[in-house]
C-alpha cells in the first residue's frame, strides 16, 4: 500500500509517531503513510483487537482508550516525539451523546497532553472541526484558519464544535506553557472508502449521501440534483490529507491552524456528473434532473494558501482521479482485514436505504 505522500523525513535521528485512533477512517491511512515516510509508528486505538492489520506493516498495536490515564501506561517504556491525536467520537460516526463528545474529545485531549508533557514528546498533530468557522460558511469566500473560532448555536455539530473548541484552547495552553508544537488541521468531509458507507446525519443512522450517490451511479439510477447546483464543494482525497500529517510531522515550526483543501474545487453539479461518469455503465448512465425547491447544499471553501506556503501541501488528486481510486478501494478492500468488508456493513445496515 503505497499513498505516495510527497517527501519523505531527513530527520537524522528516526522519530516515533504515535497515532492515537489509529482504527478509525484518518487514523489508519495516517498511520500507514507515516510508516511509508520513514517515521517509527505505534498505532493505538479503543479496540481491543487491530485484527493483526498493523502487524502486516511492523507498527506495534495497543488498545488504549484516552479517557483513561491509566491506560496510557502500557507506552511508558516508550519514546515518542509526536502525537497525531485522531480519537474522540464523531457526531457522524456514533448516536449524539454530549457528555461522551465532552469526555473523548476535551477531557481526553488533556489526558493526551499530559502524558505528552510526562514523555517529553513535543508535538502533537489534532484535527478541528470547520464548524468553529460555521458563520463564514455562506459567504462565498474560503475561509482563512486563522479566522475567530465560535460554534454553532443548534445542531448536532453544536456540542461537537465546543468539545472542539475547548481541546483546541488546552493545546494552546501547552504549546504557550510547555514548549509543545501543534498542528491544528481543519477540514471538511475527508473522501475515501470505507466498507462502513452509513452514519448519523440528525441522529439517525442513514447511508452517506456521496455512496448513496455512488450507489445509484452504479445502477443507472436516475438522481436529481437538489438546490442551486453552483454551490461549490471542498473535496478532498484520503491519499491527499494524509501528505499534510507527513509534512507536519517533518516540520520544524511551531505550527499553528491550517486548512486542509483540496487540488480543485468543484460545484455540486460538478460533482454528481463526475460520479456518474466514473461509476454508471457505459450503457446505462444515471439520468440527471434538477429540483430547486429543495434545500441548498453546504458551501464547503477554505483557504490553504498557509498550508502550501508553510508546510509545502500540494494536494494530487484531482475529483475524477480521487473517484476513480475510490472505486479501485471498493473492489481491493485494502482494510478488510482491519475494517471488515462492504458486504458486512450491507447486511447489517441494509435495511435502512429503504427507509
Amino acid at each position: 500500500m503505497k499513498f505516495q505522500t510527497e517527501g519523505k523525513s531527513n530527520s537524522m535521528k528516526k522519530k516515533t509517531v504515535l497515532v492515537l485512533g489509529a482504527t478509525g477512517n484518518l487514523g489508519a491511512y495516517s498511520a500507514i503513510a507515516l510508516n511509508e515516510a520513514g517515521y517509527d509508528v505505534i498505532a493505538s486505538g479503543q479496540r481491543k483487537s487491530d485484527n493483526g492489520f498493523f502487524e502486516d506493516f511492523d507498527i506495534p498495536y495497543y488498545s488504549i482508550d484516552i479517557t483513561k490515564k491509566d491506560d496510557f501506561k502500557c507506552l511508558e517504556h516508550s519514546t515518542i516525539d509526536i502525537v497525531a491525536n485522531f480519537a474522540g467520537q464523531l457526531p457522524s460516526r456514533d448516536q449524539f451523546d454530549p457528555q461522551g463528545l465532552i469526555r473523548t474529545i476535551t477531557e481526553a485531549t488533556l489526558n493526551v497532553l499530559e502524558f505528552m508533557r510526562e514523555q517529553g514528546a513535543n508535538k502533537i498533530i489534532f484535527p478541528t472541526t470547520p464548524y468553529d468557522l460555521s458563520y463564514l460558511h455562506d459567504t462565498g469566500e474560503p475561509m482563512l484558519p486563522d479566522a475567530e473560532r465560535s460554534y454553532p448555536p443548534t445542531g448536532d455539530h453544536s456540542i461537537y464544535t465546543i468539545a472542539k473548541n475547548a481541546a483546541v484552547d488546552l493545546i494552546e495552553h501547552y504549546h504557550n506553557e510547555y514548549g509543545i508544537s501543534r498542528f491544528i488541521f481543519r477540514f471538511f468531509t475527508i473522501y475515501q472508502y470505507h466498507p462502513n458507507a452509513y452514519h448519523f446525519a440528525d441522529t439517525k443512522m442513514r447511508k452517506m449521501p456521496y455512496r448513496m450517490l455512488m450507489e445509484k451511479a452504479s445502477k443507472g439510477e436516475p438522481i436529481v440534483i437538489h438546490g442551486n447546483p453552483e454551490r461549490v464543494k471542498e473535496l478532498v482525497y484520503i491519499k491527499d490529507f494524509v501528505q499534510a500529517i507527513v509534512k507536519a510531522a517533518d516540520s520544524d515550526l511551531a505550527g499553528g491552524f491550517y486548512n486542509i483543501a483540496a487540488k480543485e474545487r468543484v460545484t455540486l453539479e460538478q460533482m454528481i456528473r463526475g460520479i456518474v461518469d466514473v461509476f454508471s455503465p457505459a450503457d446505462n448512465r444515471s439520468e440527471i434532473s434538477y429540483d430547486r425547491t429543495q434545500p441548498d447544499t453546504l458551501q464547503t471553501m477554505l483557504d490553504m494558501s498557509k498550508t502550501q506556503k508553510e508546510l509545502g501541501y500540494q494536494p494530487q488528486y484531482s475529483y475524477i482521479d480521487m473517484l476513480k481510486d475510490i472505486k479501485k478501494e471498493m473492489v481491493e478492500e485494502p482494510f478488510a482485514k482491519l475494517w471488515n468488508t462492504g458486504e458486512y456493513y450491507e447486511k447489517l445496515y441494509g435495511e435502512l436505504k429503504h427507509k
